[in-house]
């Protein structure tokens, strides 16, 4: 049996209506249109496009329902007016496969490169023939960019001056420069092959710069090029009727940004309208390469002006009674007017906040009606769609969120005893008061809530307990709680922090009495988000704090809190160190890179001055060539994680942070697996005295394990986890640990076995250290024996790389601080620590740099003088080194024979 198949219809909706460009985006799924009916509707009327979405199971039942179409009428009651279906068509069909959506167009319909459906969620596939759209199938309701006919776009300029008139599309000189410019816009292209319709979509001002769109059945190169052949003709008509600017008429096959409100417009263009009739202020939106975006809205709707003047008036002389009406005509007035636009959001808040403090100050009381229209007041301004609204008005009023949440604890608090209990559950935000009594005693307080995020079945819960231990002194009146989802949206966050709010947040109020002791249990919104931290909403500072409230416990879908104050708790989720540290650890990395950086350039710089004397045995050769592999690797390393660091994973291209991971991944895994070929080579020379290995098979080893494990398993982790988008973090350009993918572990664990089997060589080497050398006399054997196990610790802990062990720590007990600062002192400075103890304290390379960069004699001499006065040294006081500092390879290997010589 085949598959459903979805089908998008368009239909087109002519009414009578009001005029001008809608204020913001109006929480609606459907795309508005202005045009002037010359013929039937004199005055103005306004276009709507209803999608509609329908199944088929096959070619059959494709056909009835185009007969449909056919047969369709506008619904006898359906806004305030006459209607009539001007066209409706079928445009786009999809198939869902292998759970993804994939939609292409009908017949004579294109997509509009390079959106389709909706360009943040979907990708259009421009080099298959025919293009076809991949999304997954929520996506669908959202959608707007559906196929469409062809289309091709036009400007031209009239050397007349612009009035505001051509933005009221209700307005005499609207419609004669609109019927003007088509009429002769029709006559021009009318002879064109595959010419369907030409519609005037924008005024703007510099003079009169009209904008038009050209529709077609035919190809966009062939419809351009066709019109550019008749330019002369249609130029010629429009002259007839207005003063045409020379050298001002283009025609574009290709635009940036088009939509209904804001006509078509290119890369960093910015458009300022009057709101539509019935609303005061403008809105202003700028082309970016994802389309239109409103930055700037202050519509606000005139009766609620109207009402923020009546407050005016009756703040000198109110009344509980004059609160209550205030607050109940505002409620019917967002009911009855339902659009969320930026500038109504920021009058709601404002009367609210007028009404709470004028109640506060003259001790008003809120009834149970009051708060009911309150709250649902709050419910219709906290919707989930009207967040991008929030986030424009922010931009403005950056404070008008938090003044939100004041105003609603505010006058929750002035809600009497003998009103409760009440309890208001709504869409995006739930209240629930009780009055306090003697059972508070034995049991306490429980407040439970359940709130869905947009788009899921999967309920989000919040639990506030406070122990019946808290309430054994004199018992407050009443107890209010209130949660939210939308406002974690909404409340800002530091921009230097890279947090997210991760669950409800809860406000929980109990008035002129304090608690010492309050719980807090939230669900995760999204479980990929790691290391969670308690956080409430300082009014005063007007940011999240987490003094007084730590982490409890935590389990893949929840958060329990512990806090010591009531205000407004959330859940905040951080990919880094705890936030109390964070800057001291970030100092300490960088710096540490930074010094890190500097002395591995050093380290290569001696190796290249002195190769040619530190390779004349095959021990040392080895060894050299080992240490300038790590040193390389360590270097290249520490570059691309500060590459990565400072990469912002939302802003910039993903490749650009893909890469970052990848390289940065790759090069710390060749860095442990050439700390392996030391460490295996290291055990080699302890175990097997008397067997010599060819240096071209050591190399062999050192280069495989050092660069072939590393790239295979770099690229098997990034080609089994990126398909699924499951490679990097969300937030950042790293490695991701989360539930459903922990591509981290193909660094972890790797490195973590690589330091175990190191640390296993050093207490190999240590034990053959810890034994005293043939003839050595005892009394000196503790003292030399320190001293040879000291000095080995330093050279083989960081080459080695033993200080990497503390990652066991952060990862375990990751909200212990004294992991994390450890971790990074150590670590980030690794490569001064194998300049200082790998390079440095090699007692042969010292000489060459003083023999190289000394200019006076007295150094030669006292380098030489040391070197006879070491030469001098008894025998038995030359023990073997693992990593044979002093550079005398032949002495070494005669001493460990004549050592493990039988008798």
């Amino acid at each position: 049996m085949r598959a459903p198949v979805f089908w998008f219809i368009s239909f087109f909706i002519i009414t009578e209506s009001g005029d001008g460009i809608l204020g913001g985006n109006d929480d609606i799924e459907t795309k508005r249109e202005l045009i002037v009916n010359k013929k039937n509707h004199p005055g103005s009327v306004q276009e709507y496009e209803l999608l509609l979405q329908v199944s088929y199971k096959d070619s059959k039942e494709k056909r009835v329902v185009k007969n449909l179409l056919k047969l369709l009428k506008p619904p006898s009651l359906w806004l305030h007016g006459p209607m009539e279906i001007v066209r409706a068509k079928a445009t786009t069909y999809c198939g869902n496969r292998n759970g993804v959506l994939r939609c292409a167009c009908e017949d004579g319909y294109t997509w509009f490169p390079p959106s389709c459906l909706d360009p943040q969620k979907c990708h259009l596939h421009m080099a298959e023939s025919p293009q076809s759209c991949d999304c997954h199938p929520n996506n669908l309701t959202q959608s707007v960019h559906f196929c469409e006919r062809t289309k091709v776009w036009g400007t031209f300029k009239i050397n007349e001056r612009f009035t505001k008139d051509l933005w009221n599309s209700s307005s005499a000189i609207y419609s004669k420069y609109t019927t003007g410019i088509e009429i002769q816009l029709k006559e021009a292209y009318k002879s064109i092959q595959g010419f369907e319709s030409v519609r005037v979509t924008q005024f703007r001002d510099g003079n009169i710069i009209a904008g038009y769109e050209v529709v077609g059945s035919s190809s966009a190169s062939d419809l351009l090029s066709a019109m550019e052949q008749v330019a002369g003709k249609a130029k010629a008509g429009l002259r007839k009727l207005f003063l045409l600017e020379d050298d001002s008429f283009r025609i574009f096959g290709e635009v940036q940004c088009n939509s209904i409100f804001f006509g078509f417009g290119f890369n960093k263009d910015e458009y300022t309208l009057p709101c539509s009739r019935g609303y005061t202020g403008n809105i202003t939106a700028k082309c970016l390469p994802f389309g239109w975006q409103v930055i700037r809205e202050t519509c606000v709707l005139s009766q609620l002006e109207e009402l923020k003047e009546n407050f005016s008036v009756i703040a000198g002389n109110a009344s509980e009674a004059a609160m209550s009406s205030l607050v109940q005509n505002l409620s019917i007035i967002i009911r009855q007017n339902p659009s969320t636009t930026a500038g109504n959001l920021a009058s709601v808040v404002s009367i609210l906040g007028n009404v709470s403090s004028l109640s506060l100050a003259s001790h008003f009381r809120v009834s149970n009606s009051t708060m009911e229209d309150v709250i649902n007041i709050a419910d219709h301004i906290l919707n989930s769609a009207s967040v991008n609204n929030w986030t424009i008005l922010l931009q403005e009023e950056k404070h008008a969120s938090s003044e939100l949440l004041e105003t609603l604890e505010n006058i929750s608090v002035l809600v009497p005893p003998t009103a409760l209990p009440l309890n208001f559950s709504r869409e995006f935000i739930n209240w629930k008061g009780i009055p306090v009594s003697e059972s508070q005693h034995k049991l306490g307080y429980n407040y439970q809530t359940e709130l869905f995020p947009p788009n899921t079945s999967i309920p989000v819960r919040g639990r506030v307990i406070i122990g019946s231990d808290q309430f054994q002194r004199s018992l407050p009146e009443t107890i209010i709680s209130m949660a939210s989802l939308t406002l974690g949206n909404i409340l800002p966050i530091t921009k230097t922090r890279n947090d997210h709010v991760n669950g409800p947040v809860i406000s929980t109020l109990i008035q002129n009495y304090s608690v010492n002791e309050i719980f807090l249990s939230f669900s995760k919104i999204d479980s990929n988000l790691s290391q969670p931290h308690c956080v409430f909403w300082d009014f005063s500072h007007l940011q999240w704090d987490d003094a007084g409230c730590h982490l409890v416990n935590e389990t893949p879908d929840t958060v329990m809190c512990r806090c010591t104050h009531l205000t407004s708790f959330s859940m905040l989720m951080s990919p880094f160190v705890p936030p109390a540290i964070t800057p001291v650890v970030k100092w300490i990395t960088f710096v540490g890179l930074g010094l890190s950086i500097g002395s591995l350039i050093l380290c290569l710089i001696i190796e290249a001055l002195f190769w040619k004397q530190v390779k004349k045995s095959q021990t040392s050769h080895t060894r050299h060539i080992c240490m300038v592999n790590i040193a390389l690797c360590l270097l290249i390393a520490d570059v691309w994680f500060i590459i990565a660091a400072n990469v912002k994973a939302t802003v910039n291209p993903s490749g650009i942070c893909i890469a970052a991971v990848f390289l940065t991944h790759f090069f710390y895994l060749s860095l442990f697996f050439w700390m392996l070929t030391v460490g295996i080579l290291l055990a080699y020379r302890i175990v097997f005295v008397f067997h010599h290995m060819a240096i071209s098979l050591m190399m062999a080893v050192g280069f495989c394990l050092g660069y072939g494990c590393p790239l295979i398993i770099s690229v098997i982790t990034i080609a089994v986890t990126e398909p699924s988008n499951g490679y990097r973090r969300k937030d950042s350009c790293w490695l991701n640990w989360s539930r459903g993918s922990k591509p981290l572990l193909a660094l972890a664990v790797p490195a973590l076995t690589i330091v175990a089997v190191n640390l296993v060589v050093v207490l190999l080497v240590l034990t053959k250290l810890w034994r005293p050398a043939v003839g050595e006399r005892l009394s000196q054997d503790n003292q030399a024996t320190v001293v040879r196990v000291g000095k080995s610790l330093l050279i083989l802990t960081p080459l080695l790389g033993l200080t990497w062990g503390f990652g066991i720590g952060t990862m375990v007990d990751s909200q212990n601080v004294a992991w994390h600062v450890i971790f990074a002192l150590l670590n980030a400075s690794q490569g001064f620590f194998i300049l200082c103890f790998g390079m440095l304290l090699d007692s042969k390379l010292r000489q060459l740099l003083f023999n190289k960069l000394s200019p006076l004699n007295s150094w030669k001499q006292t380098s030489k003088q040391n070197s006879s006065d070491l030469s001098a040294k008894p025998k038995g006081a030359k023990f073997f080194n693992p990593l044979q500092h002093k550079g005398n390879t032949l002495g070494e290997e005669k001493f460990i024979t004549k050592e493990y010589q039988p008798k």
